[in-house]
């Protein structure tokens, strides 16, 4: 836990100069793993391909809520896997920021642990990362850096910004999972369609859709969201999408959920969210530890590698 203390402690007394750096930093590698292959990772576009092997520890939304990113550090011992060069890999689905008081924070350290274990984290894209024309609202990741950093707030706000065109939109488990944020590109046809939505945004709903769409229940094919952006989609939607990618099962953030997850679509779809607290009241967080080559059927079986907390 000492190491976590030092990091925490770090992000709470971040100067402006010293979290652009870090977002320089990151930015770097990003485009570093765009053109070479980082450790088992392959890169396709924005998607990550990694082989059925060693551990992941996956964690949904944390929105600012810094008591539980440390929490999910600590139970984890990812930072001492990484250290002991471990076969283990942490994933965050998106939606770092906005909601909880501790937004720069949170960015901070997931950002440090990317520059310090760069094969081994993940960082995907979430709606509260999308491009200007597709963000949450409210949205209130300027006012947090304006505390934070007064005069310079903008400055890292625009840079943080910049940094979000770069995370994944996708993870690829060969033949077992998909990871990505919110929901099923309705109209992709092939991987690539995954891979290259940010390129195919605003012409092509698969950003937008992938950022924002939620699974639901009885429902054939897809329907408009009550949240303004996506698609409700249906069970034959998420059918479809895992027997084009010749994958199993989905693994996503994006919703509240009461217990720390939900299942939809017959198991194939899995649904964490891992910060507790208001706005959303949830009793608790959830992240999956998970043995890569272990196989389940559904997610109902995958419910024994769920941390909650």
């Amino acid at each position: 836990m000492s190491d976590l203390s030092t990091l925490a402690s770090k992000a709470e007394r971040v100067s402006s100069e010293k979290f652009l750096k870090l977002v320089d930093q990151t930015i770097l590698l990003f485009r570093k793993e765009e053109k070479t292959q980082t450790g088992r990772m392959k890169i396709l576009g924005k998607i990550a391909k990694i082989p059925p092997e060693g551990e992941a520890i996956i964690a949904g939304d944390i929105h600012g809520d810094l008591n539980s990113l440390l929490q999910i550090l600590e139970t984890s011992n990812f930072s001492e896997k990484a250290q002991r060069d471990e076969d283990v890999l942490l994933m965050f689905l998106g939606d770092y920021g906005d909601r909880g008081p501790y937004s720069s924070e949170v960015y901070f350290i997931v950002l440090s642990l990317k520059t310090m274990f760069p094969g081994k984290v993940l960082l995907l894209r979430g709606n509260h990362e999308g491009p200007r024309d597709l963000l949450a609202w409210p949205h209130d990741l300027p006012a947090q850096l304006s505390l934070k950093f007064g005069d310079k707030a903008q400055t890292v706000y625009d840079r943080l910004s910049s940094l979000f065109s770069h995370l994944h939109l996708g993870v690829l488990v060969e033949r077992k999972y998909v990871m990505l944020h919110g929901g099923v590109p309705s109209k992709a046809k092939t991987v690539m369609d995954v891979a290259y939505a940010c390129d195919k945004h605003p012409s092509s709903s698969h950003l937008e859709e992938i950022l924002w769409s939620d699974p639901v229940e009885n429902i054939v094919g897809t329907y408009p969201s009550p949240r303004g952006a996506g698609m409700l989609f249906g069970k034959d939607i998420t059918d479809r999408f895992l027997k084009m990618l010749d994958v199993q099962m989905m693994v996503r953030g994006h919703e509240p959920a009461d217990d720390g997850y939900k299942i939809n679509h017959d198991g194939r779809a899995l649904t964490i969210f891992s910060r507790t607290g208001p706005p959303y009241y949830n009793q608790h967080g959830a992240y999956l530890q998970l043995d890569l080559s272990k196989e389940f059927e559904d997610a109902w079986q995958m419910r024994r590698c769920l941390k909650r907390f």
